[in-house]
């Protein structure tokens, strides 16, 4: 029997024993380390060759990933890895850093218990740092942290001892400190990360070694000989004593959970269900036996084996050819294959069982973020993921032939499924597809991929995304239907500050209330009580309330107002960009006796125009998109960024002084964002660090707005 047979039985057996699983993801700010270090944990499960490890980068197995050497997609893999005389089944992810993919560890976090964050001994935590920090912790997943790099400390910047001794300390505490503000209440403490349990270790992924304090205690071995290897150039020598992948993964056996430990508390955070009833408990208990419940965290299309799912199982077994029922989509389909992964590669088999990472093939119409369950007793769907940014860059794309517009739509199609983060609007009329993305790279990435799959598109330049508010409260506007037999009373204002932002930070989500309790957590942040407590729905961080008593024939018609607020809140009444932030209150209505009198051509537009005319009275405006810059650069550039901030109407936040560098922090409209990679660069000549991330709308300048709104009506057609 050869090694792979071995391994492959091994995996089967350990895939049963839900305390000896680990699953588990890396996270980090770009180019910190982390698929170098995914490498190093392959080759000593025996999946690669440790010459390679590094270097081959296994897990960026797209040419993209490869020329511009960052990860897009994350990646899966599953290895075995013995501890203290127990084997062990390690399922990771390797994720990417690059915030333009942010969408990605998201939904990876979901699928795991645990990460390492990965951090540069010389860079030292970084905004992006935080952010995938911040989403781990969201998803209650607990952290360790793994400092990389050491090796350049010790040969480029020849710290002594005392001083690396320093820079880690900051390191750690600038980590301790993120996970004390955002970690559940009641892990703030137990999830600190500590030296001397070994929950911290430093080394080099490039050069195959790490340390930790158990390992010193162990082995002999000091920080002096880590040293000493180093100046000598004995890395390799170093890496025999002490192999990264040992130290790494001792760690995540030794302090990271397993399932049946994890899910008793990321149940109750990730699934609005009662735990207290059957589902609850089987999922608290990760139960194999229980109704089965899948959590879809990625999906790829195989040109070979179609449409291939991963997914986190938290109750019950899924099957091979087994029928089940997507929760989104509300359909039932059937499994073709299912199975784990192995290193980079699938691997069928009969079943897999709750606590597992599961690879699924054939489920028609799946996406990422579905809750795959039993098919004739279906389980109450999972927490929707929130993405930490959102789509404000578009591109309009075009087939270069006509006659590749259906394979345009199929493909579109498909990668609208691959990745929820991105958005595909298709107008028929005038043939235009729009994509919006992330950001300039985000869309970059996805305009390849339309052209590797064979469709010869133009792209148009990017288009920024904007939203309308409004910021007063308007009058009473009376909303007529064509046939004047209904009459409908709004008034609409601005969502109060502390609603808007409890909204905005998922304080409250709807989606977990039922009946009156929607209401009453609205009052609780601030809202008037009847206001509250007639909330009808909230739609794209829009509130629609009813606020008018004992009107006849409302509740019958009330689907069909809401169908006119949608269409309302869609396209706002100054470009039809989406709006958000408005409360849309239904004052007063009179509607005729007979049904057939107040049908949707009846209702819909009469609702719609109402509220968009009232939006006008209430002054509406436009919001433009803005990102947070964080810029590191020597002081001798420092005149030059703040002219790049300040030339792209920027507001610096912030600046401090960290180590011989200044960290810049602004806050710059997106519009003007564009070639910013270029022009900070040859400002700098090379020498400045910097990364973005999203931070939400703001109203865009009393002197841009009619020129923005002028453009983009000119862009859409409107007259």
């Amino acid at each position: 029997m050869g090694r792979r047979e071995e391994m492959v039985k091994k995996i089967q057996e350990l895939m049963h024993k839900p305390e000896y699983i680990r699953n588990m993801g890396i996270v980090a700010h770009i180019d910190h380390g982390k698929t170098t270090l995914s490498d190093n944990l392959l080759a000593g499960a025996g999946m690669m060759s440790f010459d390679l490890a590094g270097k081959q980068l296994v897990l960026d197995s797209d040419v993209l990933e490869q020329q511009r050497g960052i990860t897009i997609d994350a990646a899966n893999v599953s290895m075995v890895h013995e501890y203290k005389g127990d084997s062990y089944l390690i399922n990771m992810i390797d994720t990417p850093g690059h915030v333009d993919f942010g969408g990605n560890v998201t939904r990876a976090m979901r699928a795991v218990d645990g990460v390492i964050v990965v951090v540069c001994a010389v860079e030292g935590t970084m905004p992006q740092t935080e952010t995938v920090l911040r989403q781990a912790l969201k998803e209650r997943v607990k952290p360790v942290l793994f400092i990389n790099k050491v090796d350049r400390l010790i040969n480029e910047l020849r710290l002594t001892p005392e001083e690396m001794q320093r820079r880690f300390i900051e390191i750690i505490s600038d980590f301790n400190k993120i996970v004390k503000s955002m970690a559940p209440p009641e892990f703030r403490d137990k999830w600190q990360v500590k030296v001397e349990d070994g929950s911290v270790a430093f080394g080099s992924a490039y050069h195959n070694w790490a340390i930790n304090f158990p390992l010193m205690k162990e082995t002999g071995i000091t920080f002096k000989d880590v040293i000493d290897y180093n100046l000598k150039g004995e890395q390799r020598e170093l890496a025999k004593r002490a192999p990264a992948h040992m130290v790494i993964l001792d760690m995540v056996v030794k302090h990271l959970p397993s399932p049946t430990v994890a899910q008793k508390y990321r149940i109750p955070q990730i699934w609005p269900g009662d735990v207290e009833s059957e589902d609850g408990k089987a999922m608290l208990n990760c139960d194999p036996n229980g109704k089965l419940a899948i959590m879809i965290t990625d999906l790829r299309i195989d040109p070979q084996a179609g449409e291939v799912a991963t997914g986190r199982i938290f109750s019950g077994t899924l099957k091979r050819s087994q029928e089940v029922y997507l929760c989104n989509a509300k359909t039932k389909t059937r499994t073709q294959q299912v199975g784990v992964y192995f290193g980079p590669e699938r691997m069928p088999t009969e079943h897999v069982v709750a606590g597992n990472i599961v690879m699924i093939t054939g489920l028609k119409n799946v996406q990422a973020g579905e809750t795959v369950t039993s098919a004739d007793n279906p389980i109450e769907p999972f927490e929707e993921l929130r993405h930490y940014s959102e789509p404000v860059v578009t591109v309009a794309v075009e087939a270069k032939n006509t006659k590749d517009l259906p394979k345009l739509i199929d493909v579109l199609n498909i990668m609208a499924r691959e990745d929820p983060t991105l958005r595909v609007e298709i107008n028929e009329e005038t043939g235009e597809h729009l994509l919006s993305g992330m950001g300039e790279l985000h869309l970059e990435v996805v305009t390849y991929r339309i052209k590797e799959r064979g469709v010869d598109i133009e792209v148009s330049p990017p288009i920024v995304v904007y939203r309308e508010s409004v910021l007063d409260t308007s009058p009473v506007i009376e909303g007529k239907s064509p046939n004047k037999h209904n009459r409908f009373y709004f008034v609409v204002e601005p969502i109060e500050e502390p609603v808007m932002r409890a909204l905005l930070e998922g304080e409250i989500k709807p989606s977990r209330y039922k009946g009156k309790e929607l209401g009453k957590a609205f009052e609780n942040v601030g809202m008037k009580k009847d206001e509250a407590r007639g909330i009808v729905e909230v739609y794209e961080n829009n509130i629609f309330t009813d606020v008018t008593k004992g009107i006849q024939y409302l509740h019958e018609t009330m689907p069909l107002i809401q169908e006119g607020f949608h269409e309302a809140m869609n396209e706002g009444p100054l470009a039809k960009e989406q709006v958000l932030g408005v409360k849309v209150k239904l004052v007063d209505a009179k509607l005729h006796e007979d049904a057939v009198h107040r049908g949707p051509a009846q209702v819909i537009p009469a609702v719609r125009d109402a509220i968009r005319e009232a939006m006008l009275q209430a002054k509406a405006v436009l919001l433009e998109p803005k990102m947070k810059v964080f810029i590191h650069v020597p002081q001798d550039y420092m005149g030059a960024v703040t002219h790049e901030i300040q030339r792209r109407r920027g507001q610096i936040l912030d600046m401090r002084q960290e180590g011989d560098l200044i960290v810049v922090e602004a806050k710059c409209p997106v519009s003007e964002m564009f070639g910013f990679a270029g022009d900070i660069r040859s400002a700098t000549e090379g020498r400045a660090l910097w990364s973005t991330e999203f931070a939400g709308f703001e109203r865009l300048p009393a002197e841009l707005q009619e020129e923005v709104v002028k453009k983009i009506r000119e862009r859409k057609g409107l007259n």
